[in-house]
């Protein structure tokens, strides 16, 4: 299980209840389009706002009760509404991911945390809070918690990626941490290694941990099949922090990913998961 920007919820598992393998695919199928069209190919930026738009469109004609105007993009379309309409699905965290989407194609730089976890609160919860209305569980409380965990994946995908997205210009890195540990956006774009980027990659992988760690018991408040799939969601991001860290913190060279050897250990944490969490 890959902490990967849409690969981080899980698309027809084996562990997930076999009724609800459609919807989800439904849902990882416009979010993962719509995500290449903001971050995948050569399009120039008036390009791929204009595809997003696109996608836009498609979702008020859902709202409207219409079929999308679209012919290459009326099949997801069609099927996204289906699943909208048989689980009661909200149309705003469709809305809130395309948000953040078009952000990406227009910001490369994040002032503070607050900035960063905004993004994250269209980027990734969005996905969580879909994910707990077709499991008949969105209450206040476990939304809350579902937030942690989403905007946690979604900060360990930007460590872990640190390397891949210097190379698009983007640095995810809040400003505020950076100049506190004396790094420069210049240090981040060359790679470079050394006791203050350490410090300031610990110090953020620390923070990605502790907001996993207050999300984490929803995975035994959601039973079952969905729970197990959680746990996996969960323990999987961590496993990635303990990644980073090996590495000493050198994510340009070295981007910690979950190979074969990881299962055994996330499957012995899942059952004892309150003590790794």
């Amino acid at each position: 299980m890959p902490v990967d920007h849409y690969e981080n919820f899980p698309v027809a598992s084996l562990l997930l209840p076999a009724h609800l393998r459609e919807p989800v695919e439904a849902i990882y199928a416009f979010a993962r389009g719509a995500d290449d069209i903001a971050d995948e190919g050569t399009a120039g930026s008036a390009e791929r706002l204009a595809g997003l738009a696109a996608y836009r469109a498609g979702l008020d004609a859902i709202a409207a009760g219409q079929p999308c105007a679209d012919p290459a993009l009326a099949p997801m379309f069609a099927r996204l509404a289906r699943t909208i309409d048989r689980h009661r699905l909200p149309l705003q965290p469709f809305h809130d991911l395309l948000d953040a989407f078009a952000q990406d194609v227009v910001k490369t730089r994040y002032a503070d945390f607050a900035e960063l976890t905004d993004y994250c609160r269209r980027s990734a919860n969005p996905v969580g809070r879909l994910l707990l209305h077709l499991y008949d569980a969105a209450d206040e409380h476990r939304l809350a918690l579902s937030d942690r965990i989403c905007t946690s994946l979604q900060l360990i995908n930007f460590w872990q990626d640190v390397g891949i997205d210097r190379a698009k210009g983007r640095i995810y890195l809040p400003a505020e941490d950076m100049a506190r540990f004396g790094v420069s956006a210049g240090q981040v774009l060359a790679g470079t290694v050394d006791a203050a980027w350490r410090a300031l990659i610990d110090f953020e992988v620390q923070r990605a941990r502790a907001m996993m760690c207050a999300g984490a018991p929803l995975a035994l408040q959601l039973r079952g099949r969905i729970g197990w799939e959680l746990r996996l969601m969960v323990l999987g991001g961590l496993r990635i922090l303990e990644g980073i860290e090996r590495a000493g913190g050198d994510v340009f060279r070295r981007r910690p990913t979950l190979g074969r050897g990881d299962w055994p250990v996330l499957a012995w944490r899942a059952l004892n998961y309150r003590r790794h969490t």
